[in-house]
């Protein structure tokens, strides 16, 4: 793991501010991981906020709801943050919110779910992870073994990204509540709060309201801290073997934002139609932490944030070490959209890439034990049996050979490509 610079301190202490709805919206069937969800409108059709739209008949699928009341405008490709272009519903605002009809549960309605409720309300609501990965929540609180362990995922070490710090300081109480509703599902007698010590406020918080049953984990401020392998070994000591996943060796793991976001679908009866998102970077002269709905182009929440310093030279969509640059500000936020960062054209370092030096560093700081630079010759070769041999699928695209990189190689983007070839 590696320090880099944080940068964090430029929203940090910005509370979430809620952003007016945008008077059009552009909702992408594809936001998750599974099957993409197909529309149940039609361009013309009037459309009430908390509203399914999209759904589908799969096993590793979710919902997607209207996040204002409006009329559907069409069902065509819009350009998508990680696709290129990507079909989406588009919604014309009509300004009142009508809410669709729902009710919200009494505390003994919520006292008397069964985990089998939970995860059906959960699957309901549209939730899927968070933190960057869009698996639908539902199958993860319904693991195929017995876990013993739970670990909420707060430790936000991407630079810039502050989202979830300040649903840590603002929503603690309610978070909590959500960690609650994921025990009941799981049966895990362990709770562990992981943090990174750049965040007191936040660790102050949560062991003010937390009971001895929580375990608040301290760690290093350092990248990629946040990887769900890396708590488990940091903080259980476990090892998830290669080709495995977390609940193999006992353990869950859920991102902060997406147990506020269980919170809100059991007490509020409320779907995941908006989500935190840090606007920040040096051309910004106000970043701030936006509650935006899904589906707002991000160019209304750079407007929002402006006037700004200068013209970004590059628009990121998530973290710098994990985002992806845009080609335009076009594309919505979804329900993975952690940051737009924007940066100018001295932040944003060009460079020539150059051959492998076959100086180790990539290899020596691989959070997931990989030798990136084998198997970017690999993948330069066309040679995909042995990209393959080097396990390009444990790769969590975390970004930090290539930053390391003396050469200025493109690794992530061969591993990306070896991924494509070995799956």
């Amino acid at each position: 793991m590696v320090k880099l610079e944080e940068h964090k301190q430029q929203t940090e202490n910005s509370a979430i501010e809620k952003l007016p709805a945008p008077s059009k919206l552009y909702i992408p069937l594809s936001q998750h991981i599974g099957k993409p969800a197909a529309p149940m409108v039609s361009p013309g059709q009037e459309v009430l906020l908390a509203q399914k739209i999209a759904d589908a008949d799969a096993a590793i699928t979710s919902p997607l709801h209207a996040s204002v009341s409006g009329v559907v405008l069409a069902i065509e490709d819009y350009p998508h943050p990680t696709q290129g272009a990507a079909c989406a519903i588009s919604i014309e605002n009509n300004g009142k919110d009508a809410m669709f009809e729902q009710t919200t549960p009494s505390a003994g309605e919520i006292k008397r779910l069964t985990p089998e409720g939970i995860r059906q309300a959960v699957r309901e609501a549209g939730i899927v992870g968070m933190g960057g990965a869009g698996f639908p929540t539902q199958i993860k609180l319904t693991p195929p073994r017995k876990v013993d362990s739970f670990i909420l995922n707060a430790a936000e070490c991407e630079p810039y990204l502050t989202a979830d710090y300040r649903l840590m300081v603002e929503k603690t109480g309610e978070i909590l509540l959500g960690v609650e509703l994921v025990l009941r599902c799981l049966g895990a007698d362990n709770v562990y709060i992981a943090i990174e010590g750049n965040k007191p406020r936040a660790i102050k918080a949560f062991r003010a309201l937390g009971d001895k049953r929580y375990r608040v984990s301290v760690l290093k401020s350092a990248y990629p801290q946040g990887g769900e392998r890396q708590l488990i070994k940091n903080i259980l000591k476990r090892e998830v073997p290669s080709g495995k996943l977390p609940f193999e060796v006992g353990v869950v793991v859920h991102n902060v934002a997406t147990v506020f976001a269980i919170y809100e679908a059991i007490y509020k009866n409320k779907p995941l139609y908006e989500r935190t998102v840090t606007l920040s970077g040096d051309c910004l002269v106000s970043p701030r932490n936006l509650m935006a709905r899904i589906g707002t182009p991000i160019k209304e929440l750079i407007d929002y944030c402006s006037p700004l310093k200068q013209e970004p030279r590059k628009i990121i969509y998530g973290g710098p070490m994990m985002g992806v640059a845009q080609y335009t500000d076009k594309v919505a936020v979804t329900k993975t959209c952690s940051a737009i960062i924007l940066l100018s054209k001295k932040a944003v370092q060009e460079y020539r890439e150059d051959p492998c030096i076959r100086c180790g560093e990539c290899v020596h700081n691989c959070p997931a034990g990989l030798s990136p630079c084998l198997i970017s010759l690999a993948v330069e070769r066309g040679n995909w049996q042995i990209a393959k041999s080097y396990y390009p699928l444990d790769c969590i695209e975390c970004g930090l050979c290539a930053y390391l990189c003396p050469a200025k190689r493109n690794l992530v983007q061969s591993i990306k490509y070896a991924k494509l070839k070995a799956s």
